[in-house]
């Protein structure tokens, strides 16, 4: 089935999957898992893990931050990519959710790379020192300027901040939509592409995911 914004036919998307990317068993299992549950849609496709992971591998990070982990699909992803040695920095608010991460984290023997703080995402990133590599913000809509200015002062330069969720299933284009989290979005990508202290890429893969360079 077709995901997020880009219309493509499913034959299509399973195609990408089983020939596009590597998925590990308990890859897939965890997303199997995370389909049967309420709200399982928020979930990433394994396109979209696997790019990110190709981007954590090219740019040599071995520090980063996810705001928004959910059942912990795209954190295993960057998990498995980082060296050893390597950490990722999880913010979330459910502990109901990462519950079911943990097991799939340990599951994949990358659980000493994760270090999972449960608390608002703003006051995690506030403690947090020195420079890291990559940063993932896929939380509410309505924080994401808040999240990627405080993931900009901690990203180096030549580091990415990937954002999900850009194109909103489409709703950015829609005018007759005016809810608060499309209006949010549409700011949002509005200012970052004014932002000069970052170069940008809007790339139309699952729900849309755009990618900034700090400069």
């Amino acid at each position: 089935m077709a995901r997020g914004a880009i219309d493509i036919p499913g034959k299509l998307i399973d195609y990408v999957v089983a020939v596009g990317l590597r998925e590990t068993a308990v890859q897939k299992r965890l997303r199997a898992v995370t389909r049967r549950i309420p709200m399982g849609g928020m979930q990433i496709g394994p396109e979209q893990a696997a790019l990110m992971q190709v981007l954590v591998r090219a740019i040599g990070a071995r520090r980063c931050i996810e705001i928004g982990t959910f059942t912990g699909y795209s954190a295993l992803a960057v998990a498995l990519a980082l060296p050893p040695g390597g950490r990722i920095v999880c913010c979330d608010l459910s502990e109901a959710w990462t519950a079911v991460a943990r097991r799939y984290w340990k599951m994949a023997g990358v659980e000493r790379k994760i270090s999972l703080r449960i608390a608002p995402a703003l006051d995690t990133l506030r403690t947090l020192k020195g420079k890291f590599d990559f940063a993932f913000i896929d939380a509410d809509k309505t924080n994401y300027q808040n999240y990627f200015e405080r993931c900009l002062k901690l990203v180096r330069r030549g580091g990415l901040i990937a954002i999900d969720n850009t194109l909103w299933h489409g709703r950015v284009v829609d005018r007759r939509d005016q809810t608060a989290d499309t209006r949010a979005i549409r700011a949002f990508n509005r200012k970052l592409h004014r932002d000069r202290r970052v170069d940008i890429s809007l790339v139309p893969i699952g729900d849309g995911v755009t990618l900034a360079c700090k400069r």
